[in-house]
């Protein structure tokens, strides 16, 4: 099915669709895939990828979620890394019995950090904004990527040079100052930064460039998306979104770098759901679908839960240039779930979302308020969802998920496929 293509695993919602466990299935000896690597391409430490399997829980945050299967991990330079949470992740990945998993992990050194001082400016920043917060996880991930854009900003490299990261912390740090002057948010000592990286340094691969065709040489690649498509920085809700490219144009190039070919695989529950503030006009406060590893976030808000909505998915596909085939997660939580056929506005039903172009954040912005103002009109889900997910979207459903558990993941191979 998947022939001799590289994976590109997607969430085709505003994340939390199932990435981490389809992710781990591909990679596990379920789906006898000869996986070489997973491939981090965009987000950072925000990431919360749930896996279950064989009885161990891990939430994979920067870390590929093939770890548990021994699968080494490639943090891209699209990736914003912070070396003090990957260590911790790596003792808890440890304690599940993963065998030294620093060992594991290849970085490109032309990746950005985040760093202490990026998360309390992030904090800071979302405090201001009171009651109009844009549903941050407070980590410092928007921070990271704008500072970059003007600053000469600490990366990955920088940590095997402690006098160049000395000074760049140091101006990162009176670049914060005003916003950081209340103290009420505190980071660690630069000394004590520049000696956890250099360690950091010293315990992981660092790689000239992503050498992603040594890996593929050796087996297939996955390469691991972060949050989902409808939080993307150019193709999400406007400001309700993330500072990263979620859609997988990045993965692509690096495909097409090597000459290698790809298949992007789009994750979606069988219902939406949304994680922090921004428009969700499938959202339905009554339905009880258990959450036990997502809840209410300081600085990103409630767990929300809606009815499936194909308008949405279908934006989110064309905003990734088309997939291959859908992975569906949570086929057994439907209850009272519905599905939405279209939406009524003030100017009429609407049952198509346009793209726009590329980079338009006016176009954004009215998408927005577009789905702010919209009332869903609703029909009953067919029994066979699946089935209807495939003509509604256009791709065939190739694995289906009826259970958290590695173990609950079905293969189905369709005539579509």
């Amino acid at each position: 099915m998947f022939g001799d293509r590289h994976l590109i695993v997607v969430d085709l919602g505003f994340g939390d669709a199932g990435k981490g466990a389809t992710v781990d299935w591909l990679c596990s000896p379920h789906a006898g895939l000869d996986v070489a690597a997973v491939v981090r391409f965009n987000g950072g430490a925000q990431a919360a990828h749930n896996v279950l399997a064989d009885g161990r829980h891990h939430t994979f945050r920067q870390f590929g979620s093939g770890t548990l299967s021994g699968v080494p991990t490639l943090l891209s330079r699209h990736m914003l890394v912070e070396p003090l949470a990957l260590a911790a992740e790596a003792r808890e990945l440890a304690a599940l019995g993963v065998a030294d998993p620093l060992s594991l992990l290849y970085v490109d050194e032309r990746a950005l950090l985040t760093t202490p001082i990026h998360g309390a400016a992030n904090r800071c920043r979302e405090d201001t904004r009171g009651t109009a917060r844009h549903g941050s996880c407070g980590i410092g991930i928007g921070e990271t990527a704008s500072y970059a854009l003007d600053h000469d900003a600490p990366r990955v490299a920088d940590c095997r040079r402690p006098e160049v990261l000395r000074r760049k912390l140091i101006a990162l740090e009176e670049h914060y100052a005003p916003l950081l002057a209340g103290g009420r948010h505190r980071y660690d000592p630069i000394d004590d930064l520049v000696g956890a990286y250099t360690a950091f340094a010293r315990a992981v691969a660092i790689l000239p460039g992503e050498q992603l065709a040594g890996f593929a040489r050796t087996g297939r690649l996955v390469f691991e998306g972060a949050q989902g498509v409808l939080l993307d920085e150019w193709r999400g809700t406007h400001p309700y979104t993330t500072w990263s490219t979620v859609e997988p144009r990045h993965a692509r190039d690096m495909l097409a770098r090597i000459g290698a070919p790809g298949y992007v695989l789009g994750v979606t529950r069988a219902y939406l759901t949304r994680h922090g503030a921004g428009p969700f006009p499938t959202e339905d406060p009554a339905l009880s679908i258990p959450e036990p590893h997502n809840g209410t976030g300081v600085y990103q808000g409630a767990f929300r839960r809606g009815h499936l909505d194909p308008l949405l998915l279908r934006y989110a596909i064309e905003a990734c240039g088309g997939i291959d085939g859908l992975a569906v997660n949570h086929l057994d939580a439907l209850g009272d779930i519905r599905t939405a056929t279209g939406y009524l506005t003030a100017d009429g039903c609407v049952d198509r979302l346009d793209c726009g172009v590329w980079q338009d954040l006016g176009h954004q912005q009215r998408l927005t308020e577009l789905l702010e103002a919209a009332t869903p009109a609703y029909a009953d889900l067919p029994a066979d969802v699946p089935g209807y997910l495939e003509a509604e979207l256009g791709a065939p459903v190739v694995l289906t998920a009826c259970g958290p558990d590695r173990a609950d993941r079905t293969l189905r191979i369709t005539a579509q496929a």
